[in-house]
C-alpha cells in the first residue's frame, strides 16, 4: 500500500524521462536482455545445441553439421549461431585465404567449423574456450564434422593464458612459423584491446599480412572504443576494413621500424 502511494507521484516523471529517452533506454534494456541470456542460458545453450546437431546430422559431412547448427538456431534462437555473421566471416575468410588461424571464443563450435572448412589441406585452427565444458563440447562437434586432431587445437584456458603460449602450435614441420594469418576475437570485448597488444608483444600476427575479425554481439560502438584507438594511432600497421554493425575487419602489417 505505502509503495503505491510513493509511487503514483512519481508516473509522470518515469513517463517523461521514458518518453525523451526512449531509444537508449530501449537499448539499454535490449542489452540487459542479451547479458542475462548469455548468462543464464550460456551453458544450457551450449550443451542443447551440442546434443542436437549430434543427434541430427550426418557424422562426417560438415555441411551436414553447419545445416543442422541453422536448424537448430531456427527454433533455438541463440547469440553463438547467427546466420549473418557466418556470411560476413565466410566471405572474409575466402578473401583473406588464412593458413593459421586463431578464434578467441568457440561457444557451441559453429564459428570453428565454418572456419575450418574454408583452410587449406595443411591449414590450421587454435581456437581458445575458457569454459571447459564448451570446449569439450565444441572440440567434439569439429571431430563429429570430419576434421582430424591434426588440424586444430583446442585450449580450454583464458586468452590471456593462452596468447604467450601458442609459438609452438604455429611452427611448420620444418620449426619456422611466420604467425597468425586470421585472428577471430569473439570473446569477452574487454579483452580485445589487451589480447591484440598480447598478439603484438609475443610478435604473433604474421609480418607479412594478419585480418582481425571483431565480432559485436548485442554491444555498442563504444564497448570497443580502446582497441579503435589504438588501432587509429597506428596506421602504419593497421587499416580498418569492411565495418558492418556485428562485425569489423582490420588488416595488419607490421613495419619495418615498428618498435614493438
Amino acid at each position: 500500500m505505502w509503495s503505491m502511494v510513493v509511487s503514483v507521484p512519481l508516473l509522470p516523471a518515469v513517463v517523461m524521462v521514458l518518453g525523451r529517452y526512449r531509444v537508449e533506454v530501449a537499448a539499454l534494456s535490449h542489452r540487459a536482455l542479451a547479458w542475462a541470456l548469455r548468462l543464464l542460458r550460456g551453458a544450457p545453450c551450449v550443451r542443447s545445441a551440442h546434443a542436437f546437431v549430434f543427434s541430427n546430422c550426418t557424422h562426417g559431412k560438415v555441411d551436414s553439421v553447419l545445416e543442422t547448427f541453422d536448424l537448430y538456431a531456427d527454433t533455438h534462437p541463440s547469440l553463438c549461431i547467427s546466420p549473418q555473421i557466418a556470411e560476413a566471416l565466410d566471405a572474409a575468410v575466402k578473401r583473406v585465404r588464412p593458413s593459421r588461424v586463431l578464434e578467441l571464443g568457440m561457444h557451441c563450435g559453429y564459428a570453428s567449423v565454418r572456419l575450418l572448412r574454408l583452410l587449406p589441406p595443411a591449414g590450421r585452427l587454435i581456437t581458445v574456450e575458457m569454459d571447459p565444458l564448451a570446449g569439450e563440447l565444441g572440440e567434439e562437434v569439429i571431430l563429429v564434422a570430419g576434421f582430424k586432431p591434426s588440424q586444430f587445437q583446442v585450449l580450454p584456458c583464458s586468452s590471456a593464458e593462452a596468447i604467450p603460449t601458442l609459438h609452438p602450435f604455429l611452427e611448420s614441420d620444418d620449426g619456422t612459423g611466420d604467425g597468425l594469418d586470421l585472428v577471430l576475437m569473439d570473446h569477452d570485448p574487454q579483452q580485445y584491446l589487451p589480447d591484440l597488444l598480447a598478439l603484438e608483444r609475443e610478435e604473433l600476427l604474421s609480418a607479412s599480412g594478419c585480418s582481425l575479425l571483431l565480432i559485436y554481439r548485442n554491444q555498442r560502438a563504444e564497448d570497443h572504443r580502446e582497441i579503435l584507438d589504438h588501432i587509429r594511432g597506428r596506421p602504419g600497421s593497421y587499416c580498418i576494413g569492411s565495418e558492418l554493425q556485428f562485425m569489423l575487419e582490420i588488416s595488419y602489417r607490421k613495419e619495418k621500424h615498428d618498435g614493438i
